[in-house]
């Protein structure tokens, strides 16, 4: 009789599994297509504008360069989209116009300093800047991005004016990354910590960092 039972609910999971199968292949196979940011401004505004090659990338590095459409010049336009009461284009720029009328004019401004900057700075960038630019890139930030964690024990070390030292592979074995002084660390990411069942392996003090832009931010005792 169990094994009747075990037969019958053998085949019922077998008929959901394949019954699920069928589905999912039967949505894979629906048609899809892919709608370009263009085709859905020319949709929404009537028209898209066109721009000579390359000339939207410097603009759009300029203007973060600048920071001239952060939400605190422009408004928050993910709130403000939401917030209009109108329909239509038009009446989005006469709204958006009504209520930011200097907005665009001066990240504009803004953005248009910017781009001289950066015509100046072009013209101060030859061969062998761009050279010593691509050996730091392939060279030394990798090496560095790899080999970090002797760059937060000396600024530590520094901070508290003793002496460091990376750890050797006997003591990497033990989950410690070097000695500040005479204590041993390790060092993690800030990740780390949502993994608490392995820094209950490692016995030594842990020196956390997170990657920021431009660099790493430590956190020690």
């Amino acid at each position: 009789m169990k094994t009747n039972r075990f037969l019958i609910f053998s085949s019922l999971v077998l008929s959901v599994v394949l019954l699920g199968g069928i589905a999912i292949a039967k949505e894979q196979t629906k048609p899809s297509f892919t709608l370009s940011t263009k085709k859905i401004m020319t949709d929404v505004a009537g028209k898209a504008e066109t721009y000579p090659t390359y000339t939207t990338q410097l603009i759009n590095l300029a203007n973060q360069n600048s920071q001239a459409t952060r939400p605190k010049k422009v408004g928050q336009m993910s709130d403000l989209i939401q917030e209009f009461p109108g329909k239509s284009y038009d009446e989005w720029v006469k709204w958006y116009v009504n209520k930011y009328p200097k907005a665009i004019d001066q990240a504009t401004d803004d953005t248009y300093a910017m781009i001289q900057k950066m015509r100046n700075a072009m013209a101060d960038i030859d061969r062998d800047m761009v050279r010593t630019w691509i050996r730091e890139l392939i060279l030394t930030k990798t090496f560095a991005g790899l080999r970090f964690q002797e760059s937060i024990l000396k600024e530590i070390a520094q901070k508290e004016k003793t002496t460091y030292r990376l750890a050797i592979p006997d003591e990497e074995a033990k989950g410690i990354d070097g000695y500040i002084g005479t204590k041993p660390v390790s060092i993690k990411p800030t990740s780390y910590k949502a993994k608490p069942f392995l820094s209950e392996d490692i016995q030594v003090e842990i020196i956390y960092y997170e990657k920021v832009r431009g660099g790493i931010r430590v956190f020690y005792n």
